[in-house]
This record gives structure tokens, sequence and C-alpha cells, in this order.
């Protein structure tokens, strides 16, 4: 078992926690004698420890929003929980985690998802899409447009299209200047994809920026460089304080000038334990770390959730998993 100790900060002054291997009754007495420091590190970063130490699954106190970074094996999902209460789901990671995505988002109390992001058409993102649109209310559901000669035949994305037919949900494109969600201090605003027209499906990705006050997160989808060098060349800002990075932290994404742009302090990776694919990959590790960046991995820390209050982050890792698939 791990025990979650309270947050303390890098040099960029992002939050977060350390899990360290309980070795039964000496450990008890190394917590004693880091008690004095980790207090004065509290004090110092302004972090909370009942903040710190508890993941409510209440509703975000007034005024702040929550993050997850939901741990669903080699796929993706998050929930933004917004400082006005609206609930908004970007992907639903693989069939095979549906039934307990759609239990992790009740025990959240969740009883609306008032936006659901579908980033793009790949298994791993959408698996578990309709059952949630069978399960909830949806106030507004965003895909990206796809070229017709792309438009998977999967029978999991077909069933997702057929669900929200039965639903009478209408999707609506996601695209660049695209709000998804807007209310006092907190916005979701999508600054991609620029084309209709890619060789892969990743490109196609929906990718949005989340404000909260002065607090900023990236999600990227699977994007890939190609679509990272047209966010570039769009000039919008890229800053953020936390990065979801694109395509499980493959190779292909999170380039250098990428990364430059959006400066983060912080990067969370959702991959699966010991997937086919080497994710995280040393190269995308080793870059991030010569930036500084602080980075969270679903695959060794299980479920993220992130709070903040518009003026700082803090993070909680260890949560429970979604799936074990």
């Amino acid at each position: 078992p791990e025990l979650l100790l309270p947050c303390v900060a890098n040099a960029q002054g992002t939050f977060f926690f350390i899990l360290w291997q309980k070795e039964g009754f000496a450990m008890k007495h190394l917590l004693r004698a880091l008690s004095g420091l980790l207090t004065a590190a509290l004090l110092l970063t302004g972090c909370h420890p009942a903040q710190a130490l508890t993941s409510s699954t209440a509703p975000p106190a007034p005024g702040t929003a929550r993050v997850w970074f939901f741990d669903v094996g080699q796929g993706d999902s998050e929930l933004i929980q917004t400082p006005g209460g609206a609930n908004i789901l970007i992907d639903a990671g693989t069939a095979e985690c549906a039934e307990d995505l759609v239990a992790q988002l009740n025990t959240l109390q969740i009883q609306k998802l008032d936006a659901v992001i579908a980033t793009h058409p790949h298994a791993d993102h959408i698996g578990g899409m309709e059952a949630v649109v069978k399960a909830f209310p949806i106030g507004a559901y965003f895909m990206p447009e796809i070229a017709e000669r792309q438009v998977p035949t999967l029978d999991v994305y077909t069933r997702l299209l057929e669900a929200l037919t039965q639903r009478g949900i209408k999707a609506t494109r996601a695209g660049p200047g695209v709000t998804a969600w807007s209310e006092s201090n907190c916005t979701l605003r999508f600054l991609a994809p620029h084309s209709t027209q890619y060789q892969d499906l990743n490109n196609y990705s929906a990718v949005a920026m989340l404000t909260v006050g002065s607090k900023r997160f990236l999600f990227t989808g699977d994007a890939e460089k190609e679509s990272e060098q047209e966010m570039l060349q769009a000039g919008d800002s890229l800053r953020a304080d936390v990065l979801k990075c694109g395509h499980h932290s493959s190779k292909t994404s999170t380039t250098e000038a990428f990364l430059s742009a959006v400066s983060p302090s912080a990067a969370v990776i959702s991959c699966g334990r010991g997937n086919d694919y080497g994710f995280p990959p040393e190269e995308t590790l080793a870059r991030l770390k010569r930036h500084g960046v602080t980075v969270y991995r679903t695959d060794a820390q299980n479920t993220i959730c992130a709070t903040t209050d518009g003026k700082q982050i803090t993070f909680q890792t260890g949560l429970p998993k979604v799936t074990d698939t």
C-alpha cells in the first residue's frame, strides 16, 4: 500500500504529492520526524493539509474547480467540474471500461453532463462514450468534423452515433474559436483541429483550453506534431499551467516548439501499465525534464485530480482506478 504525504511545491510553484511505500512501524517514526519540515513547507506553499489529503466525492467548493484525469488503462478520459457546478467530460476510455466509468461518475454524484467532448473517433477515447450517452442527460456534445473517406466503420463508433440519435443529441463541430463552456471566471475554448483533411485521425483531435481565473489547463487528445504546428502558426496563446500530453506522450507529440509555447509547470500522461506501445517513451520524459515540468502518470499514480481556485493548483494522486484493463 502507498501513503499520500502532503503536497510541496517545486521551483515553478506547482504543487505535487509524494508517494511513499509503508515499511511498518519504522514509517511512523519517519513521519514524525518529517512532520515539522512538512508543516513548514505547507505554510510556505499555501497548501492546506485538509485539502491535500482529502479526495471528496462531493462537488468542489464554491469558487473552485476540479479536473480529474481518470485511470482508464491505455486510453483517455478527463472530467472537469467547474466553479459554477458544471460537469464536462472529455473522452471516455475504452469499451471495456464503460461500465466502470459510469459507476465512477455516479460516485462523484454526477447527475448531468453539461458538455461532452469526443476528441476523435479512436476506440481508446470513445469506447465508453455510448454508455455515458445512455446513462446521463447531456447538455452539449462536441466532436471534430472528419473527412468522409476517413469516417470509422468500427462498431463502437457506429453504436455511439446510434445512441446520440436515440437520445436526440446533435453534435456540434469542435474547432478553433468555438467555446464549449463559459461562466464567470471559467471558460473552455477549442484551439484545434484547424483542418478537416488530415492523413492521421489523431490530428483531428479536438484540443481545448480550460481557463479558471489565472490558471490554464490544455487538453490535447491525440494531437500530433502536424496539429501542434498549426496551433503554433495560428498565433493563439498556448501557455498553460497543466498540459495533458498528446497521444499518451508518444514521441509524435509534445514537440519541443509546442512544449516551449505551452511552458507548463505540470504535465499529465494518460497511459496503461505495461502497454504495448512503450508509453511514456524516454524521449518525451527527457524533454519534459529539460523544461522543468513535474510529470504525473496514470500508469504509475492511478487517477489524478487537480484542484484550483484560479490562483494555485494542487494535485492528488493514487486515487481509485476506473478499470484494471
